[in-house]
């Protein structure tokens, strides 16, 4: 009985607290629209954003041009005539915003202060909520730096305003990319999580017509199991990166791009195309979309793999979000426990028919929780008896089941997350868990025909599982020396490290004692399949392996600088890259890699791991690891990917100078390119081959001081006027410069990639 009046007690409060929680109907209105703010339909949003400010280039305060003045002074009061209760923002930078300008202003404390103190009186002249902040063009460390910085001051100052006269705090948000990586950095999202309220997601501008014009496909796609490129992987980083799901507002395009098929036959997702129709990117409006498929009363197509609408007439193909996919994404966005949603634009809707669907989908929700809530209160204040009854019936099950030597039926699918303790619950939940059972089905029975490969850890098989993605399968052999720590730090590093160049890791099964890990599933194969090989090598020309050098570069730039943790992989080379369907590197085995707090710089071990040939001798004497363990592996690997050379060879004249030697002393005696593979050219490349030599032998250097860092590496590799400094003798060299006395890393090592080593126990 007393279980019965906690349930009466508790449970409708739970619901009333989840049914009160806030959701945010978002949406931006662009004053390039020339749409009349009086026209906004504000009774279906709560947020109504005014775009756009712009920062003056002499003074850097905010500035709004002429035009947009009348405007903008009475965008507040106009939209709150129909929805008092709606919340405007103003937002700052946009598209066109001018990148110079917007990175001097970060990067200067003076001229963050024009802009901080101008943004607030503005707002609070013309009767704004809140400030909106979009830099879509910020691109390099030193601007994510910077805008942290920027945020720090920003809130300081709103939180001072407030406080000194009195105000309702302004809101602080901004515009954000649909993950947390830009160009050459990840966004500051400690700053972001302190300073925010929330962060308006762009989740769109995925495939366009000016990024793929040879193809179609999905502008915003939810999910694409062959890219990175989608919104759940976007949003999945954000959420792993650290900001909170309740601070994240979910983009939605009211547009859609269009494309010319070359076949007009031929018209379903990635079909091939001659670039964009209509206008010169190819973008078309929600309601010039519908305008469009009812002139040619044409049929638009739902796509549930990538969720997204298509149509096409003749040779024109478009892809858009329909009311069905609006209302799949904000289910999602409920399912993820986001904050809300965010429409670009306002304006481009058809009649308010998306966001009516929209605003819907959410009070459909509300309903739903109504009708629950009487689902659950009714039987429980009717049926007593019966609930006491089954009580009972669970209580003597329980007591019968705990008993030596039994188990509950339901324990063996517990048991995954228990296992793995280390796994934090927040970052553990993105992976998913699956039964033997449908890996076996996946596997075809683990059948040699769906084998990949074997490796020290176990064998390898490409699998199809019932959704129709097809994963890799890895799974640890019987007699494999390795097992528990590497699989928990595995599971563990990729479920809190989401990059494009990093492998990902989609699941794992513990069933029946078995330690298995289920991979996004790479086509293409490793790295060492294409360079070693004289006819496969031909498949990777110069551009290729620009493309592979810098993923590489990306992703490890990532481990080390970016991260919320430092991660010393450990084994990185040439079979750890693995390669999508359109050639992009994927680094992977994360299986012996560490982690280190942001402040530690280096550790030492008396369990050496790794690969001979990729190790450097720090490790190799002392056991000694630090970031700068990788960049010599990373060394190692460049000069295998310009050369097409293995570490297991010996070269020269008389064959007794190993890999890192040999570049070295054709290098020194400017004859570099003959160290180089002959099949490549790299005469129409910003790239430079002999560029490339310079800086891997700046990697391979003896002492780890001397080598440097992958920001000074990713640096290098974009800017080739740098002034680069010269290389000292390659480490495990046979004489040292200015003496012919044997290197003491040398003996007895060698340089052999052949296998991965723990203390001479191969993987």
């Amino acid at each position: 009985m007393k279980i019965i009046l906690l349930l009466l007690v508790i449970l409708p409060s739970d619901f009333m607290i989840t049914a009160a929680q806030s959701w945010m109907r978002s949406g931006y209105w662009f004053s390039g629209t020339k749409f009349p703010i009086s026209d906004i339909n504000s009774g279906l949003f709560t947020h109504l954003i005014c775009a756009f400010g712009d920062i003056n280039s002499i003074t850097y305060d905010l500035n709004l041009s002429s035009s947009d003045q009348k405007d903008f002074s009475v965008f507040s009061t106009t939209v709150k005539q129909k929805n008092p209760s709606v919340i405007t923002l103003l937002s700052i930078g946009g598209g066109t915003s001018n990148y110079t300008v917007y990175s001097t202003m970060v990067s200067q404390p003076s001229y963050r202060k024009s802009f901080i103190d101008s943004s607030v009186n503005l707002a609070r002249s013309y009767g704004f909520d809140g400030l909106d902040f979009s830099w879509p063009s910020a691109s390099s460390a030193a601007d994510a730096t910077n805008i942290g910085l920027l945020f720090d001051e920003w809130k300081s100052a709103i939180e001072s305003e407030s406080q000194n006269k009195n105000n309702s705090q302004l809101f602080l948000t901004m515009a954000a990319p649909y993950s947390q990586y830009i160009l050459n950095a990840t966004l500051p999202v400690d700053s972001i999580r302190k300073n925010l309220d929330w962060v308006h997601v762009s989740a769109y501008d995925y495939h366009t017509p000016s990024s793929n014009p040879d193809q179609t496909g999905s502008p915003a796609a939810l999910y694409d199991p062959e890219s990175n490129q989608n919104t759940d992987f976007g949003i999945t980083s954000w959420i792993s990166g650290g900001l909170p799901p309740e601070k994240i507002v979910l983009g939605l395009p009211f547009y859609g791009y269009a494309w010319t098929l070359k076949d007009p036959k031929n018209n379903g997702i990635g079909a091939p195309a001659n670039g964009s129709a209509f206008t010169p990117d190819g973008d078309m409006t929600y309601k010039a979309i519908k305008d469009y498929i009812r002139r040619y009363n044409a049929v638009s197509s739902y796509n549930s793999t990538y969720v997204m609408s298509y149509c096409s007439v003749q040779s024109t193909w478009i892809g858009f979000d329909a009311v069905q996919v609006i209302k799949a994404k904000v289910s999602y966005a409920k399912q993820k426990n986001l904050l809300g949603y965010v429409v670009w634009q306002v304006p481009n809707d058809d009649n308010w028919e998306l966001s009516q669907a929209a605003a819907e989908q959410d009070e459909k929700r509300q309903k739903g929780k109504k009708h629950i809530l009487l689902k659950v209160l009714l039987p429980v204040v009717s049926g007593t008896t019966t609930i006491v009854l089954v009580y009972t019936l669970w209580r003597m099950k329980r007591r019968l089941f705990t008993q030596p030597g039994l188990k509950e039926e339901n324990q063996v699918e517990r048991r995954p997350l228990a296992y793995l303790n280390a796994i934090e619950s927040n970052d553990s939940h993105f992976l998913q868990v699956f039964s033997f059972d449908e890996i076996r089905a996946a596997t075809n029975e683990f059948s040699e025909e769906n084998k990949l490969g074997e490796g020290g850890y176990g064998p390898v098989y490409k699998g199809k599982l019932q959704n129709g993605q097809e994963v890799a399968v890895k799974r640890l052999s019987e007699t494999s020396k390795q097992g528990r720590e590497e699989f928990k730090t595995e599971v563990l590093l990729t479920a809190r490290l989401q990059h494009i160049n990093l492998l990902r890791v989609l699941g794992y099964c513990t069933e029946m004692e078995e330690k298995i890990l289920i991979y996004e599933y790479m086509p293409n194969k490793s790295l060492d399949f294409y360079i070693y090989d004289p006819v496969n090598r031909l498949s990777l020309d110069w551009e290729k392996r620009v493309q592979i050098i810098t993923g590489v570069t990306q992703g490890l730039l990532y481990l080390q600088e970016y991260s919320r943790i430092t991660v010393i992989h450990r084994d990185l080379k040439a079979s750890n890259i693995l390669l999508d369907h359109q050639m992009k590197p994927k680094i992977a085995d994360f299986g012996i890699a560490k982690i280190f707090q942001k402040d530690i710089l280096e550790a030492n071990t008396d369990r050496v791991v790794g690969t001979y040939g990729y190790i450097p001798p720090e490790y190799i004497r002392g056991g000694i690891y630090s970031t700068k363990s990788d960049v010599f592996s990373f060394g190692v690997l460049l000069l295998q990917i310009i050369s097409g050379k293995k570490s297991s060879c010996y070269y020269g004249q008389d064959s007794n100078l190993n890999l890192l030697q040999y570049a070295y002393e054709l290098w020194r005696n400017d004859k570099g390119q003959e160290f180089l593979d002959e099949t490549l050219n790299d005469a129409n490349s910003s790239f430079k081959l002999m560029t490339c030599l310079h800086i891997a032998l700046q990697c391979v250097q003896e002492d780890p001081k001397d080598r440097p860092t992958m920001l000074e590496i990713s640096y290098m590799l974009r800017n080739e006027t740098t002034a680069m400094k010269q290389p000292k003798r390659p480490a495990f060299s046979i004489t040292k410069d200015g003496d012919t006395e044997k290197s003491s890393a040398s003996s007895g090592t060698g340089l052999v990639d052949t296998a991965t080593i723990t203390t001479l126990v191969p993987r």
